[in-house]
């Protein structure tokens, strides 16, 4: 118990309660700074947002745009924030920064010759952001792998494909991106008909249906204009191709694209406009005949 009254006695309580004060202080002028400065990103993005709707890009495009560059400068402000409050916390308690910061430098030049992928990455991924590569929300194919882009952050951006996985790139091993949602979406189709159809006749069904889809009060809205058949693209094995494509808002193609092909299989069987599909015969051998001249030779014996 003595020794305890002793390392109380020798506590100086007053310098005690000034340090903490001031460490209080700080936190809370961090505190105001951090919700200061969420009002003023606030006011900026909405700044952003109004000064893209007046240059006439479309709301939910720039939404994205600017909801992913205001992430980013929250995060990296947060950081550079934290990190000198931390500073000033260790000066008022004692420590003395002046060999942290000379060891953070030397550290800092170590790091920068050994993580030179890290830097790559994020230059990379400021780059995204500042050429409105790729934005939140999109679909894009990264590396050949495409996706739904549910993160870009300074180091990496994560892609979601259709069945659940989630797939990391390294902002600067990106070497192929491919955006399919930046401003419009197209849905590409081919369609194939018999030889017999009259292409003409096909094609101005094909543009009924559009024409009609465009009124849908559902579907209509998603989509831009009608459908822009360009016409006989091939002839395949079994058919002719007839190409065309519907400009839709962003990843809205294939919702409408369905609908459009759902609509066409039924107008084409009220049109008895045939599809074709494949065909095959049995054949054993050079021995044997095919089997409907088997059968025909047969039915004819059977006959007489």
């Amino acid at each position: 118990m003595k020794k305890i009254m002793q390392i109380l006695d020798q506590i100086k309580w007053n310098d005690l309660l000034i340090t903490g004060g001031k460490i209080i202080l700080i936190l809370i002028l961090t505190w105001m700074a951090l919700a200061i400065i969420k009002k003023i990103l606030a006011k900026l993005e909405n700044r952003l947002l109004k000064k893209s709707r007046e240059s006439g890009e479309p709301p939910s495009e720039s939404s994205k745009r600017v909801e992913t560059l205001i992430r980013l400068i929250r995060q990296a402000v947060r950081i550079a924030i934290w990190l000198m409050v931390l500073l000033i916390i260790l000066k008022e308690i004692g420590v003395d920064i002046g060999p942290i910061l000379a060891s953070a430098g030397i550290l800092g030049l170590a790091i920068g010759f050994g993580a030179q992928n890290l830097v790559r990455d994020c230059i990379s991924g400021f780059f995204f952001i500042l050429e409105n590569q790729v934005r939140v929300g999109d679909v894009a194919i990264v590396n050949g792998t495409g996706g739904l882009v549910e993160q870009i952050n300074f180091r990496t951006i994560v892609l979601r494909d259709l069945s659940g996985v989630v797939h990391v790139f390294p902002n600067g091993t990106v070497t192929t991106l491919s955006n399919m949602t930046n401003d419009w979406s197209a849905y590409v189709f081919e369609i194939g008909v018999a030889y017999k159809e009259n292409t003409d006749r096909v094609i101005e069904i094909m543009k009924q249906v559009g024409a009609e889809l465009k009124e849908d009060p559902i579907n209509g809205n998603l989509m831009l204009d009608v459908p822009e058949i360009f016409g006989v693209d091939k002839f395949d094995d079994s058919a002719v191709i007839i190409k065309g494509r519907i400009k839709t808002k962003p990843i809205r193609q294939w919702q409408v694209g369905r609908e459009y092909l759902r609509r066409i299989k039924l107008a084409f069987d009220n049109a008895d406009i045939e599809i074709p599909f494949p065909h095959q015969t049995l054949y054993f051998g050079e021995d044997s005949k095919p089997i409907d001249v088997a059968l025909m030779e047969k039915f004819q014996t059977k006959s007489e």
